[in-house]
């Protein structure tokens, strides 16, 4: 019995034969356009080996391995796949996706799985990648606090600055995977097969077996423990207030998706929030933790990047927008529409760049340096937006995906540099 699978570029199953259906006990009308290839493999062989069968096919012409593949049922068996290239318009038009031929066999398959493809494994449940969000509002506050909210630089206190850091992050990393517990959960996720993988839909960290949905509520609400002691900690340091911004983050956080308050559903709520918790608040919150001072310039300074931050949010849910109005969650793109919602982002990227002018103005020392930024930054977001207006229909958009993750977080490391400069 032999299994023939054809797939798109991304995986997105388009063929499924009747071998197939025998070998993995999968009806057709079940996987066609609603499954992805890495349902049938453990996820860590996915994160590990796939890549690797898929470049190889595509540079050589064909790629055979022996492997571990997984039924519906849940039972492993082995088997070995031989992967070829397809070319649906003809192979001068380019590649057009994956065919995978699977036989079951008698011997036994276990892939070693590397030390690296672990550490992957922490970063995929985690989304640990994404975390330059919250970590350039994080330098920029620092940047801010040491040459302007303290009267010697020399008194700065970076031990404090740390460990602030180091709790935004975990808060960050902790709201990531219960967003991911509630998504699954909600049944969000598992109506979604036209996500961006890595940039949209969430992780897929339990969708590919990586953790089970009791272990990431388990794991999240860890992550959120270790951020609330060191919250308390730093409260104990510098007083009341300090509890006060990081309540309200985890709250942002938290809430983002789960009910009974879902701020993603509550038609922009939830980019509004984004871009406060990640952006003002967190430079608020450490320029307070290293000077015990607030001033409403440590809210002004994190604005920009919040924003930019925000359009992250924006932009990923272009690909997920029917799906996510299935499971009522009503954000931006779902209540505009896609080709409005450019012009959303637009906006938003315009406010980023006059909260810039802002601080120009109201901030001395910074003119030449954060203007150079400013203006950069709007180059390229307008590059970035007339790309959208291009693709917002199609795949092709994951490229203004990516661009817009770079440009929020050079943005910030930029703004941080000019904060220092200045």
């Amino acid at each position: 019995m032999k299994s023939v699978i054809t797939c798109d570029m991304e995986g997105r199953i388009e063929t499924f034969s009747q071998g197939a259906e025998e070998m993995f006990g999968y009806p057709a009308e079940e996987i066609i356009g609603k499954e992805r290839v890495s349902v049938f493999s453990p996820g860590e062989i996915v994160l590990q080996n796939v890549p690797v069968w898929l470049e190889e096919a595509s540079e050589k012409g064909r790629h055979e391995a022996k492997t571990k593949f997984v039924r519906k049922d849940g039972s492993p068996f082995n088997a070995k796949i031989r992967v070829t290239p397809t070319f649906a318009n003809g192979k001068e038009n380019g590649q057009t996706g994956y065919c995978g031929v699977t036989e079951e066999i008698e011997e036994d398959v276990n892939p070693p799985i590397k030390f690296s493809t672990k550490l992957i494994k922490a970063l995929a449940i985690t989304r640990m990648p994404f975390l330059s969000a919250v970590l350039m509002p994080a330098f920029i506050g620092g940047a801010y606090a040491y040459h302007y909210g303290l009267s010697t630089p020399g008194s700065f206190n970076w031990w404090l600055f740390s460990i602030a850091a180091i709790g935004v992050a975990l808060l960050h990393l902790g709201s990531n995977v219960m967003n991911d517990y509630f998504d699954v959960k909600d049944g969000t996720d598992g109506a979604n097969n036209d996500y961006f993988l890595q940039f949209s839909g969430g992780s897929r960290a339990i969708e590919l077996g990586l953790i089970t949905l009791e272990g990431t509520k388990r794991l999240g609400l860890t992550l959120i423990g270790a951020a609330t002691v060191i919250g308390i900690y730093l409260t104990a340091m510098t007083g009341w207030i300090t509890l006060a911004i990081g309540l309200v983050g985890l709250a942002i956080g938290y809430l983002y998706t789960a009910p009974p308050v879902r701020l993603v559903a509550r038609r922009g709520l939830g980019e509004l929030g984004i871009s406060l918790a990640f952006g003002p608040l967190v430079t608020l919150g450490i320029v307070y933790v290293v000077t015990q001072q607030l001033s409403p310039m440590a809210f002004l300074v994190g604005l920009p990047v919040g924003l930019l931050t925000a359009n992250i949010l924006l932009i990923n849910e272009f690909p997920d927008a029917e799906s996510d109005a299935k499971t009522g969650k009503n954000h931006l793109v779902v209540t505009f529409g896609k080709e409005k919602s450019t012009y959303i982002y637009l906006a938003i990227l315009l406010m980023a760049f006059l909260s810039n002018l802002a601080i120009v103005w109201f901030l001395p020392g910074t003119n030449a340096w954060l203007t150079g930024v400013s203006v950069a930054s709007l180059v390229a977001g307008i590059a970035i937006f007339q790309h959208i207006r291009n693709h917002y229909r199609d795949r092709e958009l994951v490229t203004s995906n990516k661009n817009t993750i770079a440009l929020s977080a050079l943005t910030g490391l930029l703004t941080t540099v000019a904060l220092i400069l200045g």
